[in-house]
């Protein structure tokens, strides 16, 4: 393995070198995330690793060296790299002002590949191309698939809970049982069985040089591996809650029984997986040693200036504002541990102020941009217990009924966002308000909650009065 190494190090020497260029000029938004690997957490626990292999995988087994008679080996198009680096760092230097980490760290595979395309040339930057989308694998998006992924597990197993014929209620991802309830939740996603079977796909298709229909085909397959051995790992669990009693040791402690399942899927993918050793009869000698042309190096400097030396100078405090205040006829301010009809949970940097009716409550979480590192819009966890609180029906756009499972109670909610001068419905789009926000020189946010108890079958009145406050809170902000 060592001889193989240093073997292969003139070959890997250039894409290591385009890295590390590339880790410099986007050094803030990786610096983060390396911060964010050393956490662990459940959802990124691969990400650290998945750096490790990426590299590990540059130095064994480097990209296949581009043929000399290549038309574009021939014609590198350093240019048009420079240029792409150049609108790569510009759109980074924008996210990192307003510091919406997400689209940030995705832009950070792109900041790579830009680069590369700027020192090594088009071709040897499309044969770099697979290690990137595996070095994408570690970055923090995977939170925002778990919603989706349990969804579709809910439905797959309530699906498979009926063919078999168990007796059972099926509410969303709730299944009762004859002696207690299960809880699809965030851990039953399946989220790691996912992305490791999808970094194992990956690494399949580096080291055999499967060309783009192979790779993919690959990365598909994986998928469903994962997506299938987590629904067959959560129907086992019900059916052992189901025969027991829900007495079973193993329904409070089955991750070692997850495990197994996964491996009992992956493992015989792995062995069948075809596998082609990689051909070096028609490697160029010269692709090995770094050729870095003059037209690349303007557009580096460029990028260095553009990337940390810009945004530290960008970088001020905003400017403070008086805080939000509502004022509503027949609206009394309420303490700010009181709960309402359906209790959210906030983050601390966010200030609530409560108001309600006898029918009908108002809260007002707010808070302001102090600091230039600061995010306009904070991060946001789940804000209500899913697993008791369903939704029923969608009333208006951003109006939705909500039905406790276990007591019944329903109740009418409208949430919106508030950026600034700007609203909007959504949470990812409240983030991408922050960019005209920040650039406005406005500093304040808002999540604004308005709830109204349902007792009647329709909810007609209740839905009058909801909005007639919506529009006197709109009125105030």
């Amino acid at each position: 393995m060592l001889r193989k190494t240093l073997d292969n190090f003139p070959h890997a020497l250039p894409y290591l070198m385009v890295t590390g260029v590339a880790l410099v000029i986007f050094f803030p938004t990786w610096y983060r995330l390396t911060g964010i690997w050393l956490e662990f957490e459940q959802v990124l626990a691969h990400g650290l690793a998945t750096a490790i292999i990426f590299l590990g995988l540059v130095l064994i087994h480097p990209p296949k060296p581009a043929s000399s008679t290549s038309s574009l080996s021939q014609k590198p198009y350093h240019l048009l790299g420079g240029i792409a680096l150049i609108g790569v760092t510009l759109v980074w230097l924008l996210l990192e002002l307003v510091r919406i980490d997400t689209l940030a760290y995705l832009m950070l595979p792109a900041g790579v590949m830009a680069v590369s395309w700027t020192l090594l040339g088009l071709q040897r930057s499309l044969c770099f191309l697979p290690y990137l989308a595996l070095l994408s694998l570690s970055l923090p998006f995977w939170a925002d698939l778990v919603p989706p992924l349990v969804s579709l597990a809910s439905v797959v197993v309530g699906s498979w809970v009926r063919l078999f014929g168990m007796t059972a209620l099926i509410e969303g991802n709730s299944i009762t049982l004859p002696y207690g309830r299960l809880l699809i939740a965030d851990g039953c996603s399946g989220i790691r069985y996912f992305a490791i079977s999808i970094l194992l796909a990956m690494m399949t298709s580096i080291l055999n040089d499967y060309r783009w229909k192979g790779w993919l085909i690959t990365v598909v397959v994986a998928m469903l591996i994962g997506l299938v051995a987590n629904w067959v790992r959560i129907t086992i669990l019900v059916f052992v809650a189901y025969e027991t009693n829900m007495e079973s040791d193993l329904l409070t402690d089955h991750e070692t029984m997850g495990w197994i399942v996964f491996g009992a899927f992956i493992l015989p993918a792995l062995y069948f997986s075809p596998v082609r050793k990689r051909s070096t009869s028609n490697d160029d000698p010269e692709t090995g040693k770094l050729k870095i042309t003059k037209g690349g190096i303007p557009a580096i400097i460029v990028a260095v200036l553009l990337g940390p030396v810009a945004l530290t100078l960008a970088q001020t405090s905003a400017g403070q504002q008086p805080p939000w205040a509502l004022q509503l006829e027949g609206f009394q301010p309420r303490q700010a541990s009181a709960e309402l009809p359906l209790p959210i949970s906030l983050p601390s940097a966010l200030d609530q102020t409560i108001l309600s009716t006898r029918n009908s409550w108002v809260s007002l979480a707010q808070s302001q941009k102090t600091k230039s590192d600061e995010k306009l819009v904070p991060y946001l966890p789940q804000m209500f217990d899913k697993s008791s609180w369903q939704i029923e029906e969608r009333l208006a756009p951003g109006v939705l009924l909500y039905r406790n499972i276990l007591t019944r109670d329903r109740v009418i909610m409208a949430q919106w966002y508030q950026v600034g001068s700007r609203t909007s419905l959504n949470y990812r789009q409240a983030k991408l308000l922050q960019i005209p926000a920040t650039l406005s020189g406005e500093s304040r946010f808002a999540l604004v909650t308005i709830q109204v108890p349902c007792k009647d079958r329709d909810c007609s009145d209740e839905l009058s009065r909801l909005e007639r406050t919506k529009t006197m809170v709109e009125a105030q902000l």
